[in-house]
């Protein structure tokens, strides 16, 4: 049985995370925050411990109306909890700029990982870095869109 708290939005404890959701919010657009100056898109889940709505900014990597979510914790031996929260529920919604979206997350490997992981690569190209500081193959989602 879920609660009724469960739909409650649980701020991240991280700081620029808040910070970078409550512009967004505030903005209506994820055009007011970026990353090293580079483009993020807002992910919206459900937290697999509390169940309560999270939200995380991670960077913008898309192809044809997919995007990818890189799970990379900047080269860290463990992933973001975020990937935890996919595996659990692959349910996520998406704002890119102003647009919304519900996608459903799945984990790549193989040949859509090397399709993927160039324009990762490309779209943030400090990912290539974070993969020579773990020896964990760094995690890529791709999100497709809920038709």
């Amino acid at each position: 049985m879920t609660s009724k708290h469960d739909d409650e939005y649980a701020p991240s404890t991280a700081g620029w995370v808040r910070d970078q959701v409550d512009k967004v919010t505030e903005a209506g657009t994820t055009d007011a925050v970026s990353i090293q100056g580079m483009k993020v898109v807002l992910m919206t889940m459900r937290g697999a411990k509390s169940g309560k709505i999270r939200k995380v900014p991670v960077m913008r990597v898309e192809q044809d109306g997919v995007y990818a979510a890189v799970a990379s914790l900047g080269g860290a031996p463990k992933n973001p909890v975020w990937y935890n929260n996919l595996k659990a529920d692959p349910k996520v919604a998406l704002q890119d700029g102003e647009l919304h979206g519900d996608y459903v997350a799945r984990e790549i490997d193989g040949a859509e990982y090397e399709e993927w992981w160039p324009r990762a690569v490309a779209a943030y190209p400090p990912y290539a870095e974070y993969q020579t500081k773990t020896t964990r193959k760094i995690p890529l989602f791709l999100l497709d869109p809920v038709k």
